[in-house]
């Protein structure tokens, strides 16, 4: 950004120059989406604390619709296959990771910044925002551990009883797992995959057990609108009542 924009004032953003912009950077328009409310972001920031008069528009391209892959329940049993065996210590961080994501539907980063002293096995609890932290738009919920995924929380906790990450590769702290996940993904054959794709599986499983829509979003720590948009039609009863209602009318 800063090669196009740093040589302009803040009067000069507008929609003309944001279009100029998209142009040139030339690339997808979630892209774009993301850079450009990055600067509407860094705008509003200044405004509030009092270094602008006012805050310029910011043309963001319209959003396009999310992928809507899931995972299904042979599709999940192959990747965690897949994972369990491969070489090296890929083996003994990513089955736990590929479990997290499922039963606890987390992003990506606040699984892998989890440190022990955030869960809590005795009550069966996980509280996905670390200590001292705010809250920001990418809530971090804090939910009670299902059964099946706190027993292997507890193994791990054994075996690692000095460590301080719950997803770690020889006790540090892993940044990302979006190689060695392509791998699993690869030797699984289960495609168009990513470690996102576990968090819309566990919103999508939900759904298509009839849980409601309030208490997956409180579970995936997101907004009611958001959940709605995502998994209403994956929901057995979605619209049920429209349909009923219209059924019942006599013409």
């Amino acid at each position: 950004m800063i090669d196009f924009w740093e040589s302009n004032t803040v009067a000069e953003i507008s929609k003309q120059t944001c279009g100029a912009y998209m142009r040139e950077r030339a690339k997808s328009h979630g892209t774009m989406r993301r850079e450009l409310g990055v600067l509407r972001a860094a705008l509003n920031f200044a405004h509030s604390e009092g270094r602008l008069i006012y805050v310029p528009p910011v043309l963001l391209p319209p959003k396009t619709p999310g992928k809507d892959r899931w995972l299904t329940r042979r599709e999940a049993a192959m990747l965690l296959n897949a994972a369990r065996t491969a070489s090296g210590p890929v083996r003994l961080y990513l089955p736990l990771f590929i479990l997290m994501g499922l039963y606890t539907g987390a992003r990506k980063s606040a699984i892998l910044s989890l440190r022990w002293p955030q869960i809590d096995l005795e009550n069966g609890l996980i509280d996905f925002l670390p200590p001292g932290e705010r809250q920001s738009n990418k809530r971090r919920a804090k939910i009670p551990i299902p059964n099946k995924l706190l027993g292997h929380l507890k193994r791990a906790r054994y075996r690692g009883s000095d460590l301080d990450y719950v997803i770690h590769r020889d006790g540090k702290k892993i940044d990302d797992v979006k190689h060695s996940f392509a791998s699993a993904c690869i030797k699984a054959e289960v495609f168009e995959v990513t470690p996102h794709t576990l968090r819309h599986t566990c919103g999508t499983w939900l759904a298509q057990q009839g849980v409601s829509l309030f208490e997956i979003g409180g579970w995936l720590g997101q907004s009611n609108e958001r959940t709605v948009e995502l998994y209403a039609h994956h929901h057995p009863d979605f619209l049920t009542n429209a349909k009923q209602a219209l059924e019942g009318r006599q013409f």
